[in-house]
């Protein structure tokens, strides 16, 4: 068999996509081994392939990235492998200079626009980013990215344009229901640009639950900010959740939100897994208008799209929502829970390893 191995700077427990990507390519034949990181808090994992999970001395910051592109390097300059699969742009330069060194194929999937991420925005390491995208991106035959977006601008920046392969989650023909406590629910990490703050603001004039799913370096504000709207009956924040548990909180939901805000061509041109994730649990959405996100949304006619990111715009439009009720967007869902899955992106994946 021949064997692929996987690099990710995370801890492998929540990255769906690289998930079902190695699960995909098991599933033709291929040997796979998935190598991540051992965060102190990391939970055991059990995947149906072979997972390597490095303790780092440092976790985040410039450290954090020099120590874990040196011991990768040297994980994979020693480990068996027939292609190479690097994803994102800070577990690139090892996986390269890898390829080079020992002449094997490296294919490279994008998740996001790594040097335009809000936090490194402005600062120097964003020109070491831009740098290694300009230096390396050209070079490489095989790439995949998230969105018809990110794939344009990949283009017009470099000359290269990436096949897109969307993160879309598998079918689950969830039937939909909802709970008799009614509630709106955002899942997702707790971060700057995720339209939080305005959201909790705008509960101050809709007469339903938010119940908040996931963690992150933004708690506290929010919840600074729940008290100072006075809103601790209407938000609730109930922590980073399993996968197999939010599937039915997210099922039983009244709609869900997400509300990404421009911070960047990052966060532009993104889609986020919790989009699909809804539409899968046949709940209506209410969204932000950015363009890749706008699109799904008002193409399939799952949900509504705000104006602006003012309490007043989001409050207004989660109230519409409300108003047309669960019936008026859930044959479309249906058709989009159908249309919009893993299933239906694999043969791209496929057919390019296939192929190498």
């Amino acid at each position: 068999m021949r064997r692929i191995v996987v690099s990710v700077t995370n801890d492998l427990v929540t990255d769906q996509r690289v998930y079902k990507v190695c699960k995909s390519l098991q599933k033709i034949g291929f040997d796979i081994l998935l190598i991540g990181r051992q965060l102190k808090n990391s939970p055991s994992i059990n995947r149906p392939y072979k997972t390597y999970r490095m303790r780092l001395l440092f976790n985040k910051g410039i450290l954090f990235y020099a120590e874990y592109n040196i011991r990768l390097f040297i994980k994979l300059l020693f480990t068996k492998k027939d292609i190479l699969l690097s994803n994102d742009l800070d577990s690139l330069l090892p996986n390269y200079m890898i390829s080079r060194l020992q002449k094997k194929k490296l294919v490279y999937d994008s998740h996001e626009l790594f040097s335009e991420l809000p936090s490194v925005q402005g600062r120097f390491s964003q020109n070491i980013w831009r740098y290694l995208e300009k230096r390396l991106l050209p070079k490489i035959k095989y790439f995949f990215t998230v969105s018809d977006s990110i794939a344009e601008w990949y283009f017009k920046a470099y000359g290269t344009k990436p096949l897109v392969l969307k993160n879309l989650p598998e079918y689950k023909n969830i039937f939909k229901s909802e709970s008799e406590d009614k509630y709106i629910l955002y899942q997702g990490a707790l971060n700057d640009g995720r339209g939080l703050i305005p959201l909790i603001e705008a509960m101050q004039k809709i007469d339903i639950t938010l119940i908040i799913a996931g963690d992150g370096p933004y708690k506290s504000k929010i919840e600074s900010e729940i008290i100072k709207c006075n809103v601790t009956d209407k938000v609730k924040l109930i922590g980073k959740i399993y996968p197999d548990k939010l599937v039915k909180i997210t099922q039983e939901a009244t709609l869900g939100i997400s509300l990404e805000e421009d911070f960047g061509l990052s966060y532009r041109y993104s889609l986020p897994n919790k989009l699909f994730d809804y539409i899968q649990a046949k709940t209506p959405i209410v969204a932000t208008y950015l363009p890749e996100i706008k699109k799904i949304v008002t193409t399939y006619k799952i949900g509504e799209i705000i104006e602006t990111h003012s309490p007043e715009s989001i409050s207004s439009t989660i109230n519409k929502v409300l108003e047309n009720g669960k019936n008026h967007y859930q044959q479309n869902l249906e058709k989009a829970s159908k249309e919009l899955i893993w299933e239906n992106q694999e043969a791209i994946l496929l057919t390019v390893f296939r192929n190498i």
